[in-house]
């Protein structure tokens, strides 16, 4: 079940039991694991979302993104050299306007993610909105601030976190996250409205087979459809 947005105006400290500090670490591990795949072929990355955060739980998703366009052949052959197996690939785009984008999934909770066209400044916030790190942040046991999807802000602590709504504290929030203000309010208006009417399908959303090249299968459906078509000229 999707978590809902909290309007909860206090400030709240969850201290960390030892199993929540073992998981985390255990994520990490993983994160790294990938990450390292990736950079030794030269292409950066960076985790996002609870992993970076720290506020992990026993379900929590390794969510690994590369925030520029890169061929999907050298992601595969980086991850298949270190021996990461690839279990299926996706081409997502979330609505007409919004990137494209390869997922490419490890396992069932295990991603790697990147556009397949060039990422407005908004979309590239996006994953700064959540909370992420790069490889040596990862090494360094860095934990950063971010917003989860109750669109509470969860701030690292020694001991745990704490959280607070963001809600009516917008501008305060993507100054802290260094991110557009544009940013948050589409984030607070997308999951507040995710709440309100529930989840809705993404407008693109197709498994490729293995044996099929990400890119032609995309080329194949701009030709087909005109939105598809539009985004790829944009970038």
């Amino acid at each position: 079940m999707a978590k809902k947005p909290l309007l909860r105006d206090d400030l709240l400290e969850v201290v960390y039991d030892e199993e929540r500090w073992r998981i985390l670490r255990r994520l990490r591990r993983k994160a790294v694991k990938i990450m390292e795949a990736l950079n030794r072929a030269y292409i950066g990355s960076v985790a996002h979302g609870s992993v970076a955060r720290g506020d992990v739980s026993p379900k929590s998703d390794v969510d690994i993104f590369i925030p520029q366009k890169v061929p999907s052949f050298l992601v595969e052959t980086a991850l298949e050299r270190a021996g990461i197996p690839i279990k299926r690939r996706v081409l997502i785009q979330a609505t007409p306007t919004y990137a494209i984008k390869a997922y490419i999934e490890v396992d069932e909770r295990t991603s790697v993610s990147f556009p397949l066209v060039n990422l407005r400044p908004v979309e590239r916030d996006f994953y700064k909105f959540g909370g992420e790190v790069d490889l040596p942040m990862l090494k360094a046991d860095v934990r950063v601030p971010g917003v989860d999807k109750r669109l509470m802000l969860i701030e690292p602590t020694p001991r745990g976190h704490v959280e607070s709504t963001i809600i009516g504290r917008e501008e305060a929030v993507a100054r802290l996250l260094g991110i557009s203000i544009n940013t948050v309010l589409d984030r607070v208006r997308t999951l507040t409205r995710r709440d309100e009417i529930g989840r809705t399908g993404v407008f693109l959303k197709k498994e490729i087979a293995l044996d099929e090249s990400l890119e032609e299968v995309l080329k194949n459906l701009a030709d087909r459809n005109p939105a598809i078509r539009r985004r790829l000229r944009e970038g």
